[in-house]
């Protein structure tokens, strides 16, 4: 009987969140404010539209656009006229369903809550997560915008046949937002590291030697990216399990020949280690730090969160995770950490996906490795080389981090 009267307790307040749809509309940046307002319209939209029996030629060129004028609803937080264009909107849909990703939850990660600035933000282009850490909001160019579309029928063929089990970067959704005749392209994908496991350590690695060390003013970060020489000199190693490297060499193996049939080259793994010890001194240590909010930058991004303050949202994508059995130190769910593997002699949990995947083997490309081994002699080991070699490097490179 208690089942029977919960159940529709969960669905009312569910279906009582989604009416409230001012509260979505909470970034003061006005890029950030369309953005979200945007996407809740969108996802919307689309649940008024049949899913599709199959994805046809012309769901890889569609697109969605919105032209709002004299716009006088939630003034305060959205400027007056501005456009939202979405890409695509059936294949994303359809990449969200194979990657287990429900539209209501994409829908509230993203609009529930203003996103936050990552701690990897450069400051030239916008780097966010969302509010609950589940996904990763990337300002890309217009250039990047036709990579991807040239890219993204074959990409999606890929996810098809290995059923969504990829280390690729998950794309979910890309759009347009444009507001005071500026143009910005935002791309969103699942968050390779976790919404909960602090990151403590983090590595970009290619394969290459050739000036892939973290420079100084890296170092000086609270959470350096360092790279494949310091990967090298700090001595790291990935411990796994025989069958876990084999499972994990299969992807890299499986992704990376479908990236050099694409022509495609300088991806990077990013790796991030999770120390299990170290979070739980953190924890003892800064447990009423935990509590304290966020402050705000100057443009209305909350900046990223610091160590001991990941919680689990209470919706969204992470959300179901709330109701259930808390996770304990260094546990995680496969189902949402998909990047993730867990190493119980070390205590260590790492995330592990490919990143960068939008370059191809152009004429800058050429021209740069022409330059290069000018400079640095024709045998020299140069970074940037052909697709396959570089594939060959990188395979020969990754398949040595483990101990």
């Amino acid at each position: 009987i208690p089942m029977v009267i919960l159940a529709p307790k969960t669905k009312t307040k569910k279906k009582h969140f989604v009416q409230q749809k001012v509260k979505v509309f909470r970034a003061s940046d006005p890029v950030l404010s369309v953005f979200m307002w945007g996407v809740n319209h969108s996802i919307n939209d689309l649940n008024q539209v049949p899913v599709p029996v199959m994805l046809l030629p012309d769901d890889f060129k569609a697109n969605t656009k919105i032209k709002v004028n004299n716009h006088l609803f939630n003034k305060e937080n959205l400027p007056g006229h501005f456009k939202f264009k979405e890409y695509c909107p059936q294949v994303f849909r359809n990449l969200r369903e194979r990657f287990g990703i429900e539209d209501l939850d994409y829908q509230v990660s993203l609009t529930r809550s203003s996103p936050m600035r990552s701690v990897d933000d450069q400051g030239d282009c916008l780097l966010l997560n969302s509010y609950d850490r589940a996904l990763v909001i990337k300002q890309i160019s217009s250039e990047d915008v036709a990579d991807m579309h040239n890219i993204l029928s074959e990409y999606h063929q890929h996810i098809v046949k290995c059923h969504g089990s990829t280390l690729l970067p998950q794309f979910l959704g890309m759009y347009r937002v444009s507001v005071d005749n500026e143009e910005t392209y935002l791309i969103v994908m699942r968050n390779m590291f976790s919404h909960r496991l602090v990151v403590h350590r983090k590595y970009d690695l290619k394969g290459s030697l050739v000036a892939r060390e973290a420079s100084d003013k890296e170092r000086g970060k609270e959470l350096p990216t360092f790279k494949d020489m310091d990967f090298r000199n700090n001595m790291q190693k990935v411990y796994v399990t025989e069958e876990q490297k084999e499972k994990f060499m299969e992807k890299v193996n499986r992704d990376v020949e479908f990236l050099v049939r694409l022509k495609i080259m300088d991806y990077s793994l990013l790796l991030g280690i999770h120390d299990v010890g170290r979070a739980e001194r953190d924890e003892e240590e800064g447990e009423e730090v935990s509590n304290e909010e966020e402050p705000e930058a100057e443009n209305g991004l909350a900046a990223g969160a610091t160590v001991g303050s990941y919680g689990t949202s209470p919706e969204g994508i992470a959300g179901y995770m709330s109701a259930c059995k808390p996770l304990g130190p260094g546990e995680f769910d496969p189902y949402v950490d998909v990047y993730a593997i867990g190493s119980s002699p070390q205590r260590e949990v790492y995330f592990m996906g490919l990143i960068d995947v939008l370059t191809q083997y152009d004429t800058k490309k050429k021209a740069a490795h022409a330059a290069k081994t000018v400079k640095h002699g024709a045998g020299a080991e140069i970074s940037t080389v052909h697709p396959e070699q570089y594939a060959k490097r990188f395979r020969d490179f990754i398949s040595n981090i483990f101990a």
